[in-house]
């Protein structure tokens, strides 16, 4: 199952990759709810190949995967490999500069099924794909605001609004 999602944002594109490729801050966003994360001892600590083993509830069952940094071209995309007993896929987050201070996010999600009860739910998705791509457009642009509003309370610091 494929699902795209865009949100265009206030923001430079320096900004909002900067802001995507900090991850320790999403790694200390993840823990504070209530995610377990920890990096594999032999996977680098940054660039591509960087690793993290991530524990949580999802649909309050405890679920596990692992997510691996794969591809990183600055200020245009990152790319990252999921893995779980269940299903596997990639994600894959671009920006384009729509002007010096907007900024276009893309994000496309990509999962496939490793067992037969992840392809019954899968396919159970899909008979809801437009609810669930509603939720994915609404999941991409609560990050696209996140984004801005981290911009906006730099400039506020700053002194330059």
């Amino acid at each position: 199952m494929k699902l795209t999602s865009k949100s265009d944002l206030e923001a430079p594109l320096s900004f909002v990759y900067a802001t995507l490729a900090d991850h320790a801050a999403w790694e200390r966003a993840a823990i504070r709810q209530g995610v377990q994360v920890e990096r594999p001892d032999d996977a680098p600590r940054t660039g591509i190949g960087a690793a993290w083993r991530i524990r949580g509830k999802v649909r309050g069952k405890p679920r596990q995967m692992l997510l691996r940094l794969t591809e990183t071209t600055p200020d245009k995309a990152m790319g990252y490999s999921l893995d779980s007993p269940s299903v596997e896929g990639t994600a894959r987050f671009e920006v384009l500069a729509l002007s010096p201070r907007r900024t276009r996010l893309r994000v496309v999600l990509e999962v496939r099924p490793k067992t037969l009860a992840a392809r019954l739910f899968l396919n159970t998705l899909r008979l809801t794909r437009r609810r669930v791509e509603a939720k994915f457009d609404a999941r991409t642009a609560q990050l696209a605001q996140r984004i801005a509003a981290g911009y906006q309370d730099g400039l506020i610091r700053a002194g330059r609004m």
